[in-house]
């Protein structure tokens, strides 16, 4: 694979910093940042991956332009790709997206081939994530992926270790809540700050997965290439409640309401907690309380033509210190701090209590406070973040290294929940103790031609 010459890449972060040599101290990101008159000054984007996520769902409305929309504000949009081709046709001449003018592929790697790109947008279905972020970081891009960024326990560290080689690359996980600076940041700055005193209990609402089936075998869409789709999975056939946004609520393909949901509230809340750094996590994780749609046998689907993930879940994650965060199916979507001073409620919609109701956080929620939770950058929108980083270097606010230590939560939380036990984590191992059937969960068989690269 081509890599960007380190000339380009030099250029493209003297072009952003020079557009912003007259804004002290930091220039506005809510326009496109590499904005100036010759093209060349602008990143080149390659989208991997355009369906609902990807380019916005046309049955929802045509106009959506999803994550690929997003980027365009900020460079230009050379290249897409998917294993549907009528989401590449969509996506090719979308209005704000390929504009008519971007190359479309079914295979990915003719992305990553070409030297005349240097961000890489990856939304394709949660088991193919890993592999393309790592390959793409391989063929020098910088690289923007959504949540959840994982599928196993051993994909955290296959990413991990990754970025840790090409630190010279940006790299975003899409969960947007961190850039939520009304809700989400106030939360995390309040409990960090003490001014809910000790926390003792957090509880992760996250709902249930829908639950459905059994699903008729179907033809396959001339559309779709099924085996590419697939990729490291086992080889099925095609029914399509499997496929597209549905693949969510298949343990084959994701982790269901454990990694859609617990991707982003889960990582809010081990943020909070300061327990997102490498070595740190629950240390027993009680997968009791779960229900599931369908009969399971070892933790394991006994049938292939229903969804899968669990419905119903209490997963109870205790920490070292005792603190308990409790992923629950039950009760709101949402956050709930409970500290021995007051307590608070936070999700997409609002942040209440009485330290709230009070503004117990007064002149403590500033600039100050904002650009720490942002790595002393400016607290903004996550992919303005995102294409600063690219210009000045630095972690962006939604990083690998915190993410996947929220996502081994999510993880053993759905094995637990799965195997219908308790279970022991050293996270400084990071091993499953003394559970070699629980253990065996951490990786996944991966069919031949689909392997992860280890760098």
């Amino acid at each position: 694979m081509k890599k960007p010459s380190a000339n380009r890449r030099d250029f493209l972060k003297t072009s952003a910093l020079a557009a912003a040599a007259t804004s002290v101290p930091y220039f506005p990101w809510s326009a496109p940042a590499f904005a100036n008159s010759e093209a060349n000054s602008r990143p080149r984007i390659g989208c991997i991956g355009v369906g609902s996520m990807g380019a916005g769902a046309p049955s929802d409305n045509p106009n959506r332009a999803g994550d690929a929309g997003g980027h365009a504000n900020f460079g230009d949009i050379l290249a897409v790709c998917d294993a549907d081709s009528d989401r590449v046709d969509r996506a090719k001449n979308h209005g704000k997206i390929g504009k008519g003018k971007a190359d479309g592929y079914k295979d990915y790697r003719k992305i990553l081939e070409r030297d005349d790109i240097d961000v890489v947008s990856v939304v394709t279905t949660d088991h193919w994530h890993v592999k393309i972020a790592i390959e793409a970081l391989q063929a020098g891009k910088h690289v923007f992926c959504q949540k959840p960024l994982t599928l196993t326990l051993e994909e955290n560290k296959l990413i991990r270790n990754a970025c840790k080689k090409y630190s010279d690359q940006a790299f975003l996980v899409g969960t947007q809540q961190r850039s939520t600076k009304d809700k989400f940041l106030r939360a995390v700055n309040m409990v960090q700050k003490g001014l809910l005193g000790d926390i003792k209990k957090v509880t992760v609402g996250i709902n249930g997965s829908p639950t459905g089936g059994p699903f008729p075998v179907e033809p396959v869409p001339e559309n779709l290439d099924w085996d590419l789709w697939l990729g490291q999975a086992p080889k099925v056939e095609y029914r399509k409640r499997r496929c597209h946004y549905e693949f969510r609520w298949w343990y084959e393909y994701s982790g269901g309401k454990f990694t859609d949901w617990g991707a982003h509230h889960v990582d809010i809340a081990m943020w909070a907690l300061n327990k997102n750094g490498e070595g740190q996590g629950p240390v027993e994780i009680d997968g009791t309380d779960v229900k599931h749609p369908v009969e399971y046998k070892d933790g394991h689907a006994v049938v292939d033509d229903s969804y899968n993930t669990s419905h119903d879940f209490s997963v109870i994650n205790t920490f070292d210190d005792g603190i308990v965060m409790d992923v629950t199916s039950r009760g709101d979507n949402g956050i709930t701090f409970e500290g021995t001073k007051g307590r608070i409620f936070v999700n997409r919609g609002k942040i209440v209590g009485k330290p709230i109701e009070e503004n117990w956080d007064k002149d403590q929620f500033g600039q100050e406070e904002l650009e720490g939770l942002y790595k002393g950058k400016p607290a903004e929108g996550h992919k303005n973040n995102f294409y600063r980083c690219i210009a000045e270097g630095g972690l962006t606010v939604s990083d690998v290294f915190s993410h996947v230590q929220a996502m081994s939560a999510c993880h053993l939380s759905a094995i637990a929940g799965r195997l219908g036990r308790k279970i022991k984590w050293d996270p400084k191992t990071e091993q499953i103790i003394g559970d070699e059937q629980a253990s065996s969960f951490i990786a996944r068989e991966r069919r031949e031609g689909f392997d992860i690269p280890r760098v």
